[in-house]
């Protein structure tokens, strides 16, 4: 179907005089009718920070369109904030948010014909799920998120964000911090809008996006509090309707190309590990196969070059201080690693772009060169071995040097909830590996995020001494030797379900392993006597997710068939 053809369908000739009538209804003119139809889906919330200023995006956007010749048509997206949601049944609900988002705005696109789309999403899961709808849908599509938070004025000299607080409540725990102190922490650490400061898993996927190339330069890293922000919404709103006329679609700029240089940038910025989930759902959406085989094929060439939070002090403003999303790519290009021909939102190739702008690193504090990366590999690491054969993944850029290669004693809980009390009791010493099972996208159901308890091991300081290992997932605020998605999980009658109390568990990380060193007739035994848990979810819709999911080695998209 041409490009503006869509909408015609639902507004043309004469037996769709009706559906005029109810256009009509929407206040719209004749004039506005005979224009292309663009959407703008809109996650704006006054529960989740991140797009609690979405609102003024979507007037910049619509503006662009109008600008640009077209009718801006607004629709909502949902939304959950993982800080809010986490460490209790909130955060069971939001992976399967992902989902849910993309199948809602498929609807809305489809049934009102729209002839574009321009999305704002931010926070976690909003991001991928956008994304997944847009390639679903191909047709022209811009996306323009909300933008990073400013980091928090904490102290004197002293910048932090919502890590700062996690970390925090096991500081308070283990004596080094006051209650009163923390109090006055939690009212700084967050100052206003935007997704959290950090290089967390909102602001990994917002500079994907920029990579990929469906969002133009500068959406990964332009604060949410800055009117560059808005002089970005409105560009993306004139954009689209320049891919609209030159009929450049979502599947035009997601190609095997454009996401192999979004998982050089990945580990070059040392992203979260959720990313080993989203960018996998994308691009099986477009069609494309990208397994967790890729991701650390890609970390053993592509150099760690950024260190924000929480692996390192600096912060997102910084990032776009230094460059950005642009200097980090101009400086891969270096080692050859990005493809330059792919074309983007911009309707001009990487490339071009990066000519344009003229990508470079302006704050070699923040953006390392290829000559002096914080490390020769990648932010995250791909571990194989007999506790998982089908993969498991750390962000090797946050774990201590004394954790790269380590025994570990198995502690071994069944929740979350169990593992964070015995954490915070003081339970687990140094030495031990920290096992949370049944957290895996079906056992969970929704595969919870372990920021708490990863958060509560380093403030009280143990994070040079205790690994923590879940077939659940973690927030890109995690750092520490966290190793989550270990597939396959224990729900699924994975071989952490066989994992006893004191099991001695050898992570290597540079080798990629992670093996559980319990001999082969043990394990058959363990297996023969194994009984698994049979309480059910007590939440419908999470029951309907955890019989349509998948693996969280195939990125934990709905399975093909059911």
């Amino acid at each position: 179907m041409d490009a503006e053809e869509r909408s015609k369908k639902m507004k043309c000739g004469l037996e769709k005089a009706p559906h005029r009538s109810l256009l009509y209804a929407l206040g719209l003119t004749r004039e506005e009718m005979e224009r292309p139809l663009v959407g703008v889906v809109n996650a704006a919330s006054e529960v989740v920070p991140g797009h609690m200023h979405l609102n003024s995006l979507a007037e910049a956007v619509k503006a662009g369109v109008r600008m640009a010749g077209g009718t801006p048509l607004q629709f909502p997206a949902i939304a959950v904030c993982d800080g809010i949601a986490m460490n209790h049944e909130g955060m069971r609900f939001s992976l399967p948010s992902r989902e849910f988002i993309a199948d809602s705005i498929e609807i809305m696109a489809r049934a009102h014909a729209f002839d574009a789309l321009v999305f704002i999403p931010n926070c976690d899961k909003c991001v991928p799920g956008m994304l997944m709808a847009m390639m679903r849908l191909n047709i022209p599509s811009v996306l323009v998120s909300g933008g990073p938070m400013l980091p928090g004025d904490i102290g004197p000299h002293q910048r932090g964000d919502l890590i700062t607080v996690f970390e925090a409540v096991g500081k308070v725990r283990s004596g080094a911090m006051t209650e009163e102190e923390l109090e006055h922490l939690t009212e700084r650490a967050c100052p206003g809008c935007g997704a959290c400061a950090g290089m967390f898993t909102a602001n990994s996927m917002n500079c994907l996006a920029e990579t990929i190339g469906v969002a133009l330069p500068g959406n990964g890293t332009i604060p949410a509090a800055s009117s560059a922000r808005i002089r970005l919404a409105k560009k993306a709103g004139m954009q689209v309707m320049d891919l609209l006329r030159k009929n450049i679609r979502p599947l035009d700029i997601v190609t095997a190309d454009s996401v192999a240089n979004a998982v050089a940038v990945d580990m070059a910025l040392g992203c979260s590990t959720n990313t080993v989930l989203h960018l996998p759902a994308v691009s099986g959406e477009a069609g494309l196969k990208l397994g967790l085989e890729i991701f650390d094929e890609v970390s053993r060439k592509s150099p760690n070059l950024c260190k924000l939070s929480p692996a390192g002090s600096h912060f997102m403003v910084d990032l776009d201080n230094a460059g950005g999303i642009p200097a980090v790519m101009s400086e891969l290009d270096k080692l050859g690693l990005i493809h330059k021909d792919c074309v983007t939102a911009t309707s001009k190739t990487v490339g071009e772009n990066l000519t344009d702008l003229k990508a470079r690193i302006l704050d070699p504090e923040v953006i390392h060169s290829v000559d002096n990366p914080y490390s020769s590999q990648g932010g995250i690491a791909i571990l194989r071995g007999s506790l998982a054969p089908e993969g498991a993944v750390v962000k090797q850029s946050a774990v201590a040097p004394e954790m790269m290669c380590r025994d570990v004693r198995a502690r071994v809980f069944d929740c979350e909830e169990d593992a964070m009390h015995a954490i915070l009791d003081g339970k687990i010493k140094p030495g031990d590996g920290v096992v949370i099972r049944y957290e895996g996208p079906r056992g969970g159901p929704g595969m919870r995020e372990m920021l708490s308890p990863t958060a509560a091991i380093t403030g009280m300081g143990l994070g040079k001494d205790v690994a923590l290992l879940t077939d659940g997932r973690f927030s890109g605020g995690t750092n520490g030797a966290a190793i989550g998605h270990i597939s396959p999980e224990a729900a699924d009658g994975g071989v952490i379900a066989l994992v006893h109390e004191g099991d001695i568990i050898h992570i290597d990380i540079p080798g990629r392993t992670l093996n559980l060193m319990v001999d082969a007739k043990e394990l058959e035994a363990r297996r023969a006597a194994f009984v698994p848990p049979t309480t059910e979810c007590p939440y419908a819709v999470l029951r309907r997710y955890a019989h349509m999911v998948s693996s969280a080695a195939t990125g934990g998209r709905y399975k093909d068939t059911f």
